[in-house]
């Protein structure tokens, strides 16, 4: 289908998460059938004035959770190509002086590799490419350098995490007081009315309910890709801590 092309090609998907994206695509293709079965002009002029903004909210938290899952999209799509650059330059061309792999910048494996570089070279200078190089000073301020900068890195992939988690959990229950708001006026008109059937509360039960599932269609998408982007995050942390050790150990042979 067309509606699922913007997730990409499936040869860019990553390669875990396999679950996340199919229950994305069953949420996408139920979306856009209630859109275009559904008349939400008629049911916004039927529904109260707090039920709009009820419903306005769910948009705008709908909108920004999208925009950021679309951002982090991209993000994850350029770090897993970056990183598999720079890391098939480091390992071809191996040597604590890496020019080459210097030059590969943009994945955070080469600003830790970078941060892991300056601290060696403000400890021994030009050591690396003298033939009697000295003593390294420290080897643990070279990968406690290395370590501050993998954390640097995974907290700038985190950013907007949060807002996906208070849309997953926040949403729903916003949805929900629009409902009780709605069924609380329903049966305040009918009590005003003096009618009690269930002809004559349905519709604005029905109509209550909206906000529930409005809630429900901000909310799904925001934790499935809570969790997905959660599990990217903490596979890239592994990874560089994996990487930094293997920088520290080429840097210990060197100067051993």
């Amino acid at each position: 289908m067309r509606v699922l092309r913007f997730l990409g090609p499936k040869k860019y998907w990553p390669r875990r998460g396999h679950i996340s994206f199919a229950l994305t695509e069953g949420y996408i293709i139920f979306l856009f059938t209630t859109i275009f079965a559904t008349d939400f002009g008629n049911i916004l002029t039927q529904t109260g004035l707090v039920a709009r903004g009820v419903l306005l909210l769910l948009l705008l938290f709908s909108i920004i959770s999208w925009a950021m899952i679309l951002q982090k999209l991209g993000l994850f799509g350029r770090i897993r190509r970056e990183s598999d650059q720079f890391l098939r330059i480091f390992r071809a061309t191996r040597g604590v002086a890496n020019p080459q792999a210097l030059a590969t910048a943009g994945s955070p494996f080469s600003s830790v590799y970078a941060a892991g570089y300056r601290e060696l070279q403000s400890q021994v200078g030009t050591a690396p490419g003298n033939p009697h190089p000295p003593k390294l000073k420290s080897l643990s301020a070279v990968t406690v350098s290395m370590q501050l900068a993998a954390a640097d890195e995974v907290r700038r992939v985190e950013k907007g995490m949060s807002w996906l988690a208070t849309t997953g959990s926040v949403t729903p229950f916003i949805g929900l007081f629009g409902t009780v708001w709605g069924i609380i006026d329903a049966f305040s008109g009918l009590g005003s009315a003096g009618a009690a059937s269930l002809r004559a509360v349905a519709p604005g039960i029905a109509e209550a309910l909206v906000t529930t599932a409005a809630g429900l269609f901000a909310a799904i998408p925001a934790v499935i890709f809570y969790n997905h982007f959660l599990q990217k995050i903490r596979d890239l942390a592994q990874r560089l801590d994996t990487f930094a050790l293997e920088v520290t150990a080429q840097v210990e042979k060197t100067f051993d």
